[in-house]
């Protein structure tokens, strides 16, 4: 075994190890926790086993393993570059809903508190519903 192989495996160890831990502590959610698992799973196989991908590349017909990972690895990060753009885009939909949401509700707030008699008020804002920011 070779010192590249040696260094891909304490790579993909480490990689587990991180991502079991950062899991562990709640900062990693489990849908990205499972991706990189299997990503790091992957690398530790092909790296205890560099013959297997050898074989891998020469069955799908390219002639030069490396080539084949260098493919992978663009296609992978293109893949998470996509799952994540559709996560930041949703995010900002869910923001500026929520951020138009309390603008709503502080400007019912002000109406209830420049018009004390308007709590029976259809749509008027219970003070149990809502606390007082500047309290």
């Amino acid at each position: 075994m070779s010192g590249v192989h040696i260094i891909a495996i304490v790579a993909a160890v480490a990689t587990i190890a991180v991502i079991v831990e950062l899991s562990r502590r709640r900062q990693l959610r489990e849908k990205y926790a499972l991706v990189w698992l299997a990503s790091g799973a992957v690398m530790a196989v092909f790296a205890i086993s560099p013959g297997l991908f050898n074989d891998l590349a020469h069955s799908i017909g390219v002639k030069n393993p490396p080539d084949l990972l260098a493919v992978m690895a663009c296609l992978f990060l293109l893949m998470v570059c996509v799952q994540f753009s559709w996560e930041m885009g949703r995010l900002q939909d869910r923001t500026r809903l929520l951020a138009e949401e309390v603008a709503l509700l502080r400007n019912e707030m002000q109406q209830m508190r420049a018009d004390p008699g308007s709590e029976g008020r259809v749509g008027a804002l219970s003070p149990a519903r809502i606390e007082d920011p500047s309290a």
